[in-house]
């Protein structure tokens, strides 16, 4: 099947190789060139814009940084609606504020061409092995029309709800692993003040109750103090700065969101908004004047 691809970042480029292995033919667009090359040299077709993507494919993937950048692909000048027709698929598989998502369908709509948001979690190395968790809101039928090219992609593909379900449901995700870094960082930094081998500590509690994917996946990253971006704490800005409106249109309090979030704004006014957001432990470290290391 030929398949458009928007967005060869961190995680789309990952994405669409998977893609690309499962057999489908990919034409592809990214507004940096090197991306775009490098899936060249992998087999993919590049496209000179948004517009000539969609004038090739009847299913497009967009996976974008925030919101403007979604409505700039698809609404916008050279964007996919310029070139796509009726009966045409956008899977938009970034994390964005879900009223965004129903704005950008609604206009979709009326020209015919169908939309569903795929919000994902699990980061760099799940987008590498194709294990993804993903989240979908939108028409059930058009979820299940795409269900096997998710699940390309991804070890779960989970339909929430109508348009915008899928990204409250990332927002959710996003909200927990913020606090579970938060509480790791802080946990971690009382054994280490307190004298106790972290790894010890990892060792010793992984398999019980605060055991968590978060932890398994952070905590080696803190202790080798190995902040390289699998998502980075920039992106975890934006998302929880979706959460926070979100709560706030809803009538839903988020008091730990909002105080994670003061952490995530000083690591970003220190320089580290690139690092990735299992630096919330260097939010600590700051405070504290330790290391969390083996």
């Amino acid at each position: 099947m030929k398949i458009g691809f928007i967005g060869l970042g961190i995680m789309g480029k990952p994405m669409a190789k998977n893609l690309m292995k499962a057999g489908h033919d990919l034409v592809v667009y990214d507004v940096i060139k090197e991306n775009v090359e490098e899936m060249v040299a992998a087999g993919a077709k590049s496209a000179a814009s948004s517009k000539e993507v969609a004038s090739e494919c009847k299913i497009i993937i967009t996976m974008l940084p925030n919101s403007p950048h979604v409505k700039s692909v698809i609404l916008g000048e050279n964007g996919v609606l310029e070139g796509a027709c009726a009966g045409t698929i956008i899977i938009d598989m970034s994390s964005i504020a879900p009223i965004v998502s129903q704005e950008i369908e609604k206009l979709c709509s009326a020209k015919g061409v169908k939309m569903i948001d795929a919000p994902v979690s699990g980061g760099e190395p799940k987008a590498i092995d194709g294990s993804l968790s993903i989240m979908v809101g939108g028409d059930k039928a058009i979820f299940e029309e795409v269900y096997e090219i998710l699940m390309v992609m991804g070890a779960s593909a989970v339909h929430c709800g109508d348009i915008g379900a899928g990204n409250t449901t990332k927002l959710a995700n996003q909200v927990i692993v913020a606090l579970n870094i938060a509480a790791v960082s802080e946990a971690f930094m009382l054994s280490t003040k307190a004298g106790v081998d972290p790894i010890k500590v990892f060792d010793a509690i992984k398999g019980g109750l605060a055991g968590s994917t978060v932890m398994n996946a952070k905590i080696p990253m803190i202790t080798e103090g190995n902040f390289k971006p699998g998502f980075k704490i920039d992106l975890h800005i934006k998302d929880l700065n979706n959460a926070l409106e979100t709560g706030h249109s809803v009538g839903a309090p988020l008091p730990l969101t909002a105080a994670v979030m003061e952490m995530l704004q000083t690591l970003h006014a220190d320089g580290y908004g690139q690092k990735d957001h299992s630096g919330i432990a260097m939010y600590y470290e700051k405070l504290a004047g330790s290391e969390i290391r083996k």
